[in-house]
């Protein structure tokens, strides 16, 4: 990872659970990081008091995570699959060409969670080499862990250690009162304290964050 980073997440908080102490770590080391959100949630199918808190929720975790900038596509969560893969795609190259990363995260493309696979596969397109000349150089994938099953398996091979940014990522996550839940569920301090501890002890350190390298350009 060079210098400007995108992260992109189905919904709000995709972010923060799946790598929120990679963010924090980045900023501690002068890299400047930006989230794009595609998916926001609308009235009837969630209250309005919902609505209004969601970004307010997510402009709290951000401040944590250290982001420079967030960027909402307002498309209509758990309805992806409503809306011209044209469109999708378009808009997040007018995303990509704006921030120009040399690295973007993106959610899992075997997520069973539906929106999570289509935005993986649209920003795939949008970041292809021809229409940035190779400027986009890495893209990591990242799993919530939150839909229990999964299409693919997800089969890291790339960890970063965030020993000492995880209570970091903990407090922004905190600040999505309206997501977290209490233990068992996958949105539970307790269960994402746990997954760091997996992942870590498959790298070796206390804590981590575990991704599959999709892309890795070398120049």
């Amino acid at each position: 990872m060079n210098g400007r980073v995108l992260i992109i997440g189905a919904h709000p908080d995709d972010g923060v659970l799946g790598l929120g102490g990679t963010i924090v770590r980045q900023a501690k080391e002068g890299k400047e990081s930006f989230m794009c959100i595609v998916t926001s949630a609308y009235t009837p199918d969630w209250s309005a008091k919902y609505v209004r808190n969601q970004k307010k929720e997510v402009e709290k975790s951000n401040k944590i995570l250290g982001i420079e900038e967030t960027r909402y596509l307002n498309f209509p969560a758990a309805k992806l699959d409503t809306i011209s893969h044209k469109v999708l795609n378009d808009t997040l190259l007018e995303t990509i060409n704006f921030y120009k990363p040399d690295t973007i995260f993106v959610p899992h493309k075997g997520d069973l969670h539906l929106d999570h696979r289509i935005v993986f596969e649209s920003t795939l397109v949008a970041a292809r080499p021809r229409f940035h000349r190779g400027e986009v150089r890495t893209i990591l994938s990242f799993s919530t862990m939150e839909s229990g099953f999964m299409v693919e398996p997800f089969l890291p091979n790339y960890y970063v250690d965030i020993t000492e940014t995880f209570e970091a990522k903990l407090a922004a996550l905190m600040e999505f009162k309206s997501e977290v839940r209490p233990s068992p569920h996958p949105r539970s301090p307790d269960v994402v304290r746990a997954l760091a501890r997996k992942w870590g002890s498959e790298a070796g350190v206390e804590y981590a964050e575990a991704f599959m390298l999709v892309r890795h350009i070398v120049k």
